[in-house]
């Protein structure tokens, strides 16, 4: 536990084409879209357990070209699943490249359109 009891709230990540990442965050991996404030920029909020993801439709900073292939070597977000089967189907069926976690645990690496790094990791089975 930290100092003053921080928790992780929400991410943010940028992306050029809000109904394009969701079709990636909501779609394909499943995440709930909830509200969002009317902001002055385009975007969505996506609710994962009591954990958000903002996507934030500004103009990219990062290079989105040019990043390791493999995304456990960038700035990446992991997320846990409780089995990593469907997820690589649900990829692989929608056609994006993952590559698996070479530390031998259950978990792969992918990109979103805009070459943001998500870890999948799956979560131990209780005994």
């Amino acid at each position: 536990m930290s100092k003053f009891n921080l928790a992780i709230h929400h991410i943010s990540l940028i992306v050029s084409d809000t109904e394009k990442s969701l079709y990636f965050y909501r779609d394909i991996l499943g995440l709930q879209q909830t509200e969002r404030p009317n902001l002055p920029f385009p975007g969505a909020w996506l609710q994962l357990g009591e954990q958000q993801i903002h996507l934030l439709e500004l103009e990219n900073p990062d290079p989105t070209s040019g990043r390791p292939v493999h995304g456990g070597r960038d700035r990446h977000v992991a997320l846990t699943c409780s089995d990593l089967s469907p997820v690589k189907e649900a990829l692989d069926n929608s056609g994006f490249r993952y590559t698996l976690s070479i530390s031998g645990r259950q978990a792969l690496f992918c990109r979103d359109f805009d070459g943001n790094a998500i870890e999948i990791i799956e979560r131990p089975k209780p005994e």
